[in-house]
């Protein structure tokens, strides 16, 4: 089992931002990938429909034979996390939340804004977790309009995604928030255009890849089913869409791991 590959899934390249995540952490685990593409956005859907895609989802990983699976998609763990764990409850599954508590706790303004899909903003674990560590702090909730649509189209570089990112952010900055919690595994994939409108004002964007993959690595060793070290990882990519789609999750994260060999370099 040590020997098999971690299921990352998302509603698209999202999830890609985590992958990033995991092969910085854990350099020797083997990742499929299972990109839907089909079916996003999810963020305007309903729960039901949401539910289904993931349930699909982690059945197609578990033909796979992985031995974990990440559901690297803010909105389907708000939907579909619980009712995935009850399906298969001998298999390790992580979630994603937006990092609400660290913000809380830091912030020296006393408000935050959160930046997420329209149903993570509404969803019960958003809620429940805004109200546990929110509760004397203001949380500005926002969509980020066209955010996931520029990063399925790859157009994080062009003068398109500039114009959406300063549309949603530029007010932020107004609002006096000095924390931007990226409530959606795409949105990383924009951090450089949220950083750039954010510049001088003392305002720190956060998202949870960082954390996901610690838990992963904590359950990884729970379970007993870490990859031996040094061992070579392998990389594959499925997706609900078609070959096209596939091949451009993989180019993505090819990209990615010519990312991490620069940062890997420059570290020496």
């Amino acid at each position: 089992m040590s020997g098999a590959k971690i299921g990352v899934y998302d509603s698209g390249f999202g999830g890609l931002s985590v992958w990033r995540e995991l092969r910085r952490l854990l350099p020797s685990e083997s990742l499929i990938y299972l990109g839907d593409g089909k079916n996003c956005p999810y963020g305007g859907r309903s729960r039901e429909e949401i539910t289904r895609f993931a349930e699909e989802a982690v059945e197609r990983l578990v033909a796979e034979g992985v031995k974990m699976v990440v559901v690297g998609c803010n909105t389907a763990t708000t939907a579909a996390i619980e009712h995935l764990r009850a399906r298969w409850t001998s298999l390790p599954i992580v979630g994603l939340e937006p990092a609400v508590k660290p913000a809380c706790l830091t912030t020296q303004t006393r408000r935050i804004a959160v930046l997420a899909t329209e149903h993570s903003l509404r969803s019960d674990m958003f809620l429940r977790t805004a109200n546990r560590y929110a509760s004397d702090v203001e949380v500005v909730k926002v969509v980020g309009r066209d955010f996931v649509e520029i990063v399925e189209a790859n157009e994080e570089h062009t003068e398109r995604g500039m114009r959406a990112v300063r549309s949603v952010v530029e007010p932020l900055v107004r609002q006096r928030v000095d924390k931007i919690v990226l409530g959606c595994t795409h949105y990383p994939f924009l951090r450089h255009l949220i950083e750039e409108v954010v510049a001088g004002y003392g305002i720190e964007v956060i998202d949870s890849g960082e954390a996901v993959a610690r838990r992963v690595k904590w359950l990884l060793e729970r379970y007993d089913i870490a990859a031996k070290e040094g061992a070579v990882p392998e990389f594959s990519f499925i997706t609900f869409a078609d070959e096209e789609y596939r091949r451009r999750l993989e180019l993505k994260a090819l990209a990615i791991e010519e990312e991490l060999q620069r940062e890997s370099v420059h570290q020496i």
